[in-house]
């Protein structure tokens, strides 16, 4: 990879209470672009003081405003940068630094504004109740957004700058990751997807079951009723 195109990729890393995983998630980003940016949404621990020893620049939010919101915070300033594409991963250690090239060939090959990564082609690491999950969220969203994705909650993703700048969202938790592709879908905005490993290290899941599918039927009820939620 030629140092012009490295430095025009962005990676962006929401983070809650990551300090235990970021600064190997900063590291390995590092070796594929110019700019390696870190949301600390509201963490209580060392979260941003980690990811800035590592290398990577740091916005804080001042208290948790969740991961749909610091999603927002860093694309915009990842986009007023100039960044292009832009390449959204965990700071936990569930997705892997060293993938981010699929992403960028797969973009190039295909021509697609968002590249999603892809568990489900070998899930066989993936707990049983998330598996199913996603499966079934998969093809919800998938319909919604008229584009078949595999994996809509694989928060491992790429986005062009034309993508980022055609997207708004209303949201600003989980739900984020799911209101993205459906606007996206629904817009004609190219989306792919590219195979990643499943990786799971006994990370306990930020997701709340109740409150988090609330949100869920609420974005639903949005997209398929507009202006009668």
């Amino acid at each position: 990879m030629e140092n012009s195109e490295k430095n025009r990729i962005g990676i962006l890393i929401p983070a809650f209470n990551e300090e235990a995983g970021v600064a190997e998630a900063v590291k390995g980003s590092r070796k594929f672009a110019g700019r390696v940016l870190v949301v600390d949404d509201g963490s209580a621990d060392r979260t941003g003081k980690a990811a800035a020893a590592a290398g990577a620049e740091v916005i804080r939010h001042p208290v948790n405003r969740g991961k749909g919101a610091a999603l927002r915070t860093g694309l915009r300033a990842l986009a007023e940068r100039g960044c292009d594409p832009v390449i959204i991963l965990d700071g936990d250690g569930q997705h892997d630094p060293a993938e981010i090239p699929a992403f960028l060939d797969e973009a190039s090959r295909s021509g697609a504004e968002i590249v999603v990564g892809n568990r489900m082609s070998s899930a066989e690491g993936m707990p049983f109740v998330r598996y199913w999950t996603n499966r079934t969220m998969s093809a919800i969203i998938s319909r919604l957004a008229v584009r078949k994705v595999p994996d809509t909650q694989c928060g491992y993703r790429l986005l062009s700058a034309a993508a980022i700048d055609k997207l708004t969202f209303a949201t600003s938790n989980y739900d984020t990751e799911s209101e993205m592709l459906i606007e996206a879908g629904r817009k004609g905005i190219r989306i792919s997807s590219v195979p990643v490993r499943t990786i799971y290290t006994g990370q306990v899941s930020k997701i709340r079951p109740g409150r988090d599918t609330v949100r869920f039927l609420r974005l639903l009820l949005r997209t398929l009723f507009p202006g009668k939620e």
